[in-house]
């Protein structure tokens, strides 16, 4: 029986790296140790990223919100508090949407907040 050697699976395995690899500066883009190196580092910070950006965004939304809170008279905690005894269930991103985009309703959020509190 003849015996299979893997040339056909190990270049594709390299080009596979090295296609990942474009566009990286220097010996990184071009040599195969080097390459594979740092896409397995790209790739760390690629799933370490995407964890951060969940909360890179919930601190935007919560900044959003508490900005225009205040313009109601409110501080952040206060408001998010008298939506709960409100009973009134939004999350973060579509209050800060709220908050951006229709400054009316967000008033009138406040206010429901208010008087749940008092």
């Amino acid at each position: 029986m003849a015996r299979v050697k893997g040339a056909m699976m190990t270049r594709k395995r390299r080009n596979k790296v090295l296609k990942a690899a474009k566009g990286y500066w220097g010996s990184k883009s071009k040599h195969f140790k080097m390459a594979k190196q740092a896409v397995m580092k790209s790739g760390n910070y690629a799933y370490i990223g995407r964890k951060q950006k969940k909360r890179d965004f919930r601190a935007l939304w919560i900044t959003r919100i508490s900005a225009q809170a205040k313009v109601n008279g409110l501080n952040y905690s206060t408001f998010m508090h008298g939506l709960k005894l409100a009973g009134i269930d939004l999350n973060r991103k579509m209050l800060a949407e709220i908050a951006v985009s229709d400054k009316d309703a967000f008033a009138a959020l406040c206010d429901s907040a208010k008087a749940a509190i008092k």
